[in-house]
């Protein structure tokens, strides 16, 4: 068997890479430094459709398929690890539910803003208790007259500083756990809305993270994402497709380290040779080059069977785990292979370093993942 990309999918990895090199690449250190939403690198992929890349074609978007999308996440994560998470969460969290799940209203209303990047989106799931455990839903939805009340708070709401639209996750039978929740489309100009300050994080600094804290705010029903109480499994659905995603990104990450490792390993020079002539370091080079490519077939495998009838959450906890484990071991023997020149603050492989660690976390834990892929194969 044989495995190769379409020449669709290798044109669109050419202009991905292309992007980054040219928009991407000069700002990764600036945007890591300053822990500052990168606005004016996401207007110019606004400009080149990478805020649409999941959005139907009728809607204004590129409608990539899923492996074309995971190439370009991947491309853009080898420059900066923030810009690809930001992408993501427009597409994978946002974009993409909206196409699935909405109404033929909400799509019309949404989706060309999202995907011209006049609207940029969030994905409002996460509570203080209800990170891991996200059925713990705190956040209530009561109905009114007029809709539905929100009371509660969001953390860690990447995009959150600048969005315009939330997917607002709130129990509407609390209690009931996954059974009684909904999602919103919840526009983040509505009265009773407010942004705070999310925490300053290790690393993918600059995604505009907030706490979004909502008091007595009024959605009407046409708001409402899908049927009541459908909300967890729409919620689910949405991080099956992100973790493809950010395994992608943690592949980009670990490229990026085993890149910078070679390049040092070739020019570095101990008692008269160039380290890369010894074992050790090959030995660290190649395990590093193995775990990445095993990695990046299960993150293309999962990407392929996103695109079938059917789920495919086995498949992308799978690829998730090898990928964001095989990025953190690419960065620490990078920095192992670097030494002094990787240990020090504002190196590409400190950021690197930092970068990867987090994609072990998000869009749930690798115990999360060891979860639902044991799971699976214990109903087989």
């Amino acid at each position: 068997m044989y495995l190769a990309l379409t020449d669709e999918q290798e044109a669109v990895r050419a202009d991905a890479e292309a992007f980054a090199a040219e928009a991407v690449a000069p700002e990764a250190a600036r945007i890591d430094e300053t822990g500052l939403f990168p606005s004016t690198v996401i207007e110019k992929a606004a400009a080149r459709g990478y805020l649409g890349l999941r959005v139907p074609k009728a809607f204004g978007g590129r409608d990539l398929d899923h492996v074309s999308y995971s190439l370009t996440i991947e491309a853009i994560a080898r420059r900066s690890a923030t810009v690809a998470v930001i992408l993501a969460v427009q597409n994978s969290l946002v974009a993409e539910v909206v196409a699935r799940a909405g109404s033929d209203a909400q799509r019309k209303q949404w989706l060309p803003q999202l995907a011209s990047g006049e609207t940029l989106g969030a994905f409002a799931l996460s509570e203080s208790d209800a990170g891991t455990d996200a059925a713990n839903q705190q956040t209530t939805a009561v109905r009114t007259a007029e809709g539905y009340r929100l009371n509660g708070r969001k953390v860690w709401v990447a995009n959150g500083e600048t969005a315009g639209l939330a997917i607002v996750f709130a129990a509407t039978e609390p209690g009931a756990r996954g059974r009684g929740i909904s999602g919103f489309l919840l526009p983040l100009d509505r009265a009773g809305v407010r942004r705070e300050p999310g925490v300053d994080s290790l690393g993918v600094r600059g995604l505009g993270c907030v706490d979004l804290v909502l008091t007595d705010v009024i959605v009407a029903e046409h708001e409402r994402l899908g049927a009541e109480n459908q909300g967890f499994a729409i919620a689910r659905q949405a991080l099956d497709g992100g973790r493809v995603a950010i395994a992608a990104q943690a592949l980009g990450v670990g490229q990026a380290a085993l890149d910078e490792a070679i390049a040092h390993a070739k020019t570095r020079q101990t008692f008269g040779r160039a380290i890369s002539e010894y074992q050790a370091v090959q030995w660290f080079l190649a395990d590093i080059a193995t775990e990445l490519e095993a990695a990046r077939m299960l993150t293309l495998k999962a990407a392929a069977a996103a695109d079938l009838p059917g789920p495919y959450g086995p498949e992308a906890a799978m690829a998730k785990l090898a990928a964001s484990e095989a990025a953190h071991h690419a960065a620490d023997k990078a920095m192992q292979v670097l030494a002094s020149a990787g240990y020090r603050r504002g190196s590409v492989v400190e950021r690197l370093f930092r970068d990867a660690r987090a994609t072990e976390i998000y869009q749930g834990t690798s115990e999360v993942q060891r979860m639902i892929i044991a799971a699976d194969v214990l109903s087989r």
